[in-house]
């Protein structure tokens, strides 16, 4: 049997109202058992100030293996409504330049979808929406990767509820994961209820995975702080074990 691959999946980690225990348990944890890479899935600040990206950017670029990361809705300007909403981006993509990569995961393939947006036709902007052109290109990213055996998305928000305390309530979610599902991805990865969950979805006639890390956090719901350990190989397949750091 091959030595599997093996992911930490984080989310929402929130500088500006991080948990220094987690993260640093957590920094542990990647230094001693140096998985492939570091999917982090969002939130990487608490209100996109410029000293907290900051920090997020010392403390991802010092993880020893590489790292990806996801726009999280916390992570476009809160106190600057012009940036917001001419250079929503700006502040996420210099951290994304900085420390993110593309990990080389044999068999594996990652492809990015977002799902937080600047503004909505709504009062609650922190909740998930799939623009067309985003769908469209992750389905990209899925065509351009079908020789690989496990193929992974990572985004912000889950696309459906998955039961959980918090709501996601994605607007063109469940659109997007069955096309997602119909374009052969295998699983789902997302993080903004801070509870983390795995299950089995059917979509459009397919089956595929929602798997949701939790915090790093202070902002706590139902559970402690912690991540996802997902190790994959050809032969016994994906397993995610959930691992507690509170």
């Amino acid at each position: 049997m091959t030595k599997p691959l093996v992911l930490f999946h984080v989310s929402d980690i929130h500088f500006g109202l991080e948990d220094r225990d987690a993260l640093d348990r957590f920094a542990a944890d990647v230094a001693v058992q140096r998985p492939d890479a570091v999917l982090c899935t969002g939130d990487l600040t608490m209100r996109a100030r410029h000293r907290e990206y900051a920090a997020a950017a010392d403390y991802l670029g010092a993880l020893p293996v590489p790292v990806t990361v996801e726009l999280g809705n916390h992570d476009m300007p809160y106190f600057n409504p012009f940036e917001r909403m001419f250079h929503p981006f700006r502040r996420y993509r210099k951290l994304e330049a900085a420390v993110a990569g593309k990990p080389e995961l044999p068999g594996i393939g990652l492809t990015s979808l977002r799902t937080s947006a600047a503004a909505q036709w709504r009062m609650n902007w922190s909740k998930g929406s799939v623009a067309q052109a985003d769908l469209d290109e992750a389905l990209r990213g899925l065509a351009s990767q079908s020789g690989k055996r496990l193929r992974l998305v990572t985004c912000h928000h889950p696309l459906i509820e998955a039961d959980t305390e918090a709501t996601a309530s994605t607007r063109g979610g469940n659109q997007a994961l069955a096309a997602l599902a119909r374009a052969g991805a295998d699983a789902v990865l997302s993080g903004h209820v801070h509870d983390a969950f795995d299950k089995q979805i059917e979509a459009d006639g397919r089956t595929i995975r929602i798997i949701g890390a939790g915090t790093l956090s202070r902002r706590l719901r139902a559970s402690a702080p912690g991540y996802n350990r997902l190790e994959w190989s050809e032969e016994a397949g994906l397993s995610v074990r959930v691992v507690t750091l509170g």
